[in-house]
């Protein structure tokens, strides 16, 4: 099923916060000869005169911090690469394994310093609770983006989506066909999930496939805690983060985790298998956003026009994520039409939560995640 395809019964995505106002530079580095903004202040690169105005900008500043992209995460180390080799621009890439809330306090702690992150990937729950924290920019193909999957300012934008899945190692536990399978004896201590529900997006969603695979539903995400509590009740929780570095060494045998990310381990390890409960397709798309008080402003906004270019969708969709883009590429026969073609298909109707039941799950398991799994 294609990004379209599945996706026809979102509601439309709405954004309702107010935008913090951004601290003007110190000098007038930022400056661009043609437009006459500071890079911190474009929401556009016209702005700034234009493509080449803002690359030469950002090739000015030189550097670009970003944070929590593990280098196999939807391709993530070959995006860096191709970045930093097109502008000729150094890219910090801070605590790869970070889940999403580690973004925002990370911007907390180091703001006013170089060493803050100039932009985020966030899960749609920690995202929509800090659009305070992000500046509006619109990229050169921000009209080819449907409405439903951005901020009409561009104060964020999503950018790569997928579905919850499980991956196993089939050497090591039997095949996996639903969630409950996950509560047999042979799964005892085996059982991970990427990262906790109250602070990373695919934990969320991890809890929330749970829920649906045991009647509840994006408005009750309550039987999903209920689902992991008894898992752990069973001794099949291991409550380790899993990484390519564990599942290959062994260390976490089964992972909850989006589709694309788990499929990609099945490179490296044959024995590895991905599997989406039928009955509890949960999708989702990541958040982008820039920081606001980003501390290399240009090269943000010039990741932001990469990121959403027909190169960088299609980096993206080698990694086995669906590109926002993806419907306008094809329709314009710019996308890597093998590579599309080859993305699984899921049964069922997909579960896609609104930024409403969103906030409401977020608070529901900030209340009673810890006391459900300690």
């Amino acid at each position: 099923m294609k990004v379209r395809s599945w996706l026809v019964t979102v509601v439309a995505l709405s954004a309702t916060t107010a935008l913090a106002a951004c601290a003007p530079p110190d000098d007038d580095d930022d400056k661009d000869s043609g437009g006459g903004k500071d890079a911190s202040s474009a929401t556009s690169a016209e702005d700034l005169g234009g493509m080449d105005a803002l690359v030469k900008a950002a090739q000015k500043e030189g550097k670009l911090n970003v944070i929590a992209l593990p280098p196999d995460w939807a391709n993530y180390g070959a995006i860096i690469d191709a970045f930093s080799e097109k502008y000729d621009i150094e890219v910090q890439s801070d605590q790869p394994d970070a889940a999403s809330q580690d973004e925002i306090n990370a911007a907390d702690q180091l703001k006013g310093t170089d060493r803050a992150p100039d932009v985020f990937d966030l899960g749609q729950s920690v995202a929509l609770a800090n659009t305070d924290k992000f500046a509006p920019y619109k990229v050169a193909t921000f009209d080819e983006i449907p409405d439903e999957f951005k901020d009409a300012d561009g104060t964020w934008v999503n950018d790569y989506g997928g579905f919850m899945s499980i991956g196993y190692d089939s050497n090591v536990v039997p095949d996996v066909t639903t969630m409950d399978d996950l509560l047999g004896p042979d799964f005892k201590g085996k059982v991970a999930l990427n990262g906790d529900p109250t602070a990373a997006g695919a934990a969320f969603s991890g809890v929330l496939m749970a829920s649906v695979a045991n009647g509840g539903s994006a408005d009750d995400i309550a039987p999903g805690v209920d689902f992991f509590k008894r898992v752990k009740e069973a001794g099949n929780f291991l409550p380790i983060d899993p990484t390519a570095a564990t599942i290959e060494s062994g260390q976490t045998p089964v992972v909850i985790d989006w589709d694309y990310l788990n499929a990609a381990e099945t490179a490296k390890l044959p024995t590895w298998k991905v599997v989406v409960p039928e009955g509890a397709a949960i999708a989702g798309y990541y958040f982008q956003a820039i920081n606001a008080d980003a501390p290399h402003p240009a090269a943000a906004r010039l990741w932001q026009e990469f990121l959403y270019s027909d190169e960088g969708q299609n980096l993206w969709l080698a990694g086995g994520a669906r590109p926002v883009r993806a419907d306008a590429m094809a329709e314009a026969g710019t996308i890597d039409q093998e590579k599309y073609d080859a993305l699984p298909a899921v049964e069922g109707d997909p579960v896609i939560p609104t930024n409403e039941q969103t906030e409401a799950m977020a608070a529901y398991l900030a209340e009673n995640w810890a006391k459900a799994i300690g």
